[in-house]
């Protein structure tokens, strides 16, 4: 007798797409408000005395408890309490430290009313230190919102588009950025008053953003625990978890003793760190290198991450129906070290726009092929009781990277009086992210973790497992 094949909310097409779109909505929301005072640097110094050095200084306050732990806490926190709270914990710290960072920069909050925060460290304006507050406790929403969307989309696309899925919402969660570029400076100009552009305008749009990110979560847990229940009545989950498959603290042994986990953490902050942090001193270096305008060398560069935008979800289509993730993390270290390599030594030498572009568009393949096969790797080598747990700690791994490589950097660019030395250390850090590329193609090939294998499941062998499930 064969079977009936119970369906849930997951192999609805129209549920698990809906789901995808409300919590990657969310994290759009909070990478617009990331970068929504970023094309305003100088009307915070001009309105607030925000120089360089302070607007670098608030800016890094997003990665600092994160660094120092919190990502670990919310990993412990998202595996015992599942995906529902700690989605709206996030989302809410997320809104709570967008209005710390609203009331510093508002403009009844004047000096008048900073004694207090004027006092110490004087070297930043009070307004400075309130909204670096604010961005902390934001930024602590965001990585913690970043983590339990990666956990989300794999629950539930669980044999179904999850590199897909995965994808989109990293492209969703870029068109953040470009957003804030373009709309903050329109929306400064539109409020503003006697003349001033508006620095408080734009801020304050975005922090309603967030609160409609919130109100969108919101929707997903009804639908979260409608799911929930829908598993335990087909027998892949059960109302009262088993003690034995509850999460605990000791079962972070898991991680740390995992091989593939280490392989996959340090290739993720050695990438990225030639990633992220070129991507702020690039204009720069176009600018000196080619001996062109700033605005021109910044629209060179703006191809860099469009690119990866758009290349990103159907690299994941790709490895949903085809495999080859493992493969594919491989050539895309590759194609950094080829790039940063032609940054150091061929661009100098002979300075060319075109090549340049070239150069920058072929990065933002290697930008799309790496994390589109890396995220979805993950549940593949990691028990689903610890996966929230594991995706955090990649996080704080990263984080580290992302705070200490551009200070090496700057002092490496300072002390050198060029660009030579920073580009051959970008180039460095791809040659050890290929090195460990190919330890984790020759793991997964000893081990069978399935990284070259495609994340779709067919229908027919879906019913099989659930068969297995119910028996």
């Amino acid at each position: 007798m064969v079977a009936t094949l119970q369906r849930t909310l997951r192999d609805k097409a129209w549920a698990r797409w809906t789901v995808l779109i409300l919590v990657a909505s969310m994290m759009f929301f909070a990478y617009m408000f990331v970068d929504i005072l970023s094309p305003l640097a100088s009307l915070l110094n001009d309105s607030l005395g925000w120089d360089q050095g302070v607007f670098g200084t608030y800016a890094a306050g997003e990665y600092l408890l994160n660094v120092f732990g919190f990502l670990i806490i919310a990993g412990i926190i998202l595996d015992k309490m599942g995906v529902r709270f700690t989605g709206l914990l996030s989302a809410s710290l997320m809104v709570i430290g967008a209005a710390i960072k609203y009331i510093g920069i508002s403009e009844w909050f004047d000096a008048n009313n900073q004694v207090w925060l004027n006092s110490w460290w004087v070297s930043m304006p009070g307004s400075a230190k309130l909204a670096m507050f604010g961005f902390m406790i934001f930024g602590c929403g965001c990585e913690m919102a970043g983590t339990t969307v990666s956990k989300i989309l794999a629950k539930w696309f669980k044999g179904k588009e999850m590199a897909l899925a995965m994808g989109l919402e990293m492209a969703i969660a870029r068109v953040g950025v470009f957003a804030a570029m373009w709309l903050s400076p329109l929306i400064s100009q539109k409020f503003a008053v006697d003349g001033v552009n508006s620095v408080v305008a734009p801020l304050l749009f975005a922090s309603l953003l967030l609160v409609i990110g919130l109100l969108n979560f919101f929707v997903f847990t009804i639908m979260d625990n409608r799911f929930d229940k829908q598993l335990v009545a087909i027998g892949e989950a059960t109302a009262v978890k088993d003690p034995e498959d509850e999460f605990h603290v000791s079962d972070l042994k898991q991680i740390f003793s995992s091989k593939m986990f280490w392989i996959i953490a340090l290739l993720c902050v050695l990438y990225y760190s030639a990633i992220f942090p070129f991507q702020r001193f690039a204009t720069n270096y176009l600018e000196e290198t080619l001996s062109i305008p700033n605005d021109e060398a910044a629209g060179l560069f703006k191809w860099f991450p469009i690119l990866a935008m758009v290349l990103t979800p159907f690299l994941g289509l790709f490895i949903d129906y085809k495999g080859k993730g493992a493969s594919m993390m491989l050539v895309g270290a590759l194609i950094m070290i080829l790039c940063h390599s032609v940054f150091a030594f061929v661009l100098p030498a002979y300075p060319s726009k075109t090549l340049a572009l070239i150069t920058i568009l072929v990065l933002g393949v290697s930008f799309s092929l790496v994390p589109a096969s890396m995220w979805p790797s993950v549940p593949k080598i990691i028990d689903e009781k610890v996966l929230g747990s594991a995706y955090c700690l990649i996080f704080w791994v990263q984080n580290i990277g992302l705070c200490l490589v551009p200070l090496l950097i700057g002092k490496l660019r300072v002390a050198t009086d060029g660009y030579l030395v920073p580009m051959i250390v970008f180039t460095g850090f791809g040659v050890l992210a290929f090195i460990l590329s190919l330890f984790l193609k020759v793991e997964d090939r000893k081990k069978a973790y399935g990284l070259e294998l495609p994340n779709k499941v067919k229908q027919s062998e879906a019913g099989n497992q659930q068969e297995s499930a119910a028996k």
